[in-house]
């Protein structure tokens, strides 16, 4: 299961079993929690244990902060992600009923990729994870969101994650020679398509511009929390910072 396919999926509060149903026997809506931001993993890279969840602003203006939600209290529930109605579900709560500590876990999408000798790699798109276990199989690699559409991207082993140095993932030189996969370029290929100097030049145009813009927003927080090992603290403190004052309300005249 990969990490990227939850990210954006509305989540909401489960409905309390013995609330489930109305009077007039029809089933009861759960109320929204928000949306799921970014995948949350132990420090050692081998776990995915829930997600960053952003809640809706309140009366549409003021923001909240993420709160983190475990993995294994979501559910499904009428065709929904329902997280469990239950204070272990949620933040501090959550860890200690999961025996972590929020503030050693890292968020590694988004983060730049170095090899243990300073080899640039691009930046940690996505993980692949057991959704029973949330141990996790593989993680991606991208240079960019062009490169990936093209050519396709590096499933890299987790076993080759070595830890984290100056807001990077740090991982083995081997790492480097793995090969890229997947990507219209690749498929294109199989087929004797050639791409032509047009196509790449179009590809170019969007890299400077489009993949910049789109980089700029899915990489922004993991580069930021990438520079503390303290994921909980300092996500809060990054979202204060992007989220300034709450915005004054005007008068209709």
């Amino acid at each position: 299961m990969r990490a990227h396919d939850f990210q954006g999926l509305k989540v909401y509060r489960a409905v309390p079993k013995d609330k489930q149903t109305r009077k007039d026997g029809t089933p009861r809506d759960p109320r929204k929690l928000g949306r799921i931001h970014f995948p949350v993993f132990t420090a050692d890279g081998m776990r995915m244990v829930g997600f960053m969840v952003t809640p809706p602003d309140v009366v549409g203006m003021i923001k909240q902060p993420d709160r983190f939600v475990a993995f294994d209290a979501l559910s499904v529930y009428e065709g929904v992600f329902v997280v469990a109605d239950d204070k272990g579900s949620y933040d501090k709560a959550a860890a200690k009923r999961l025996g972590i500590d929020l503030d050693a876990c890292i968020i590694w999408c988004g983060m730049d990729v170095v090899t243990t000798s300073g080899k640039k790699l691009g930046y940690c798109e996505d993980a692949d994870f057991n959704p029973k276990t949330g141990k996790v199989k593989s993680f991606f690699i991208t240079a960019g969101v062009t490169a990936t559409a093209l050519l396709g991207n590096i499933e890299m082993p987790a076993s080759y994650l070595r830890g984290y140095r100056e807001g990077a993932m740090v991982v083995a030189d081997e790492a480097a020679s793995l090969e890229v996969s997947g990507g219209m370029a690749a498929k294109a290929a199989e087929a004797s398509v050639v791409i032509g100097d047009k196509v790449k030049k179009g590809a170019q145009k969007f890299d400077e511009k489009g993949s910049a813009a789109v980089d700029k927003g899915s990489r922004a927080l993991g580069k930021q929390l990438g520079k503390t090992r303290g994921m909980f603290s300092a996500f809060k403190d990054e979202f204060k910072k992007a989220a300034g004052p709450a915005p004054k309300k005007t008068s209709k005249k």
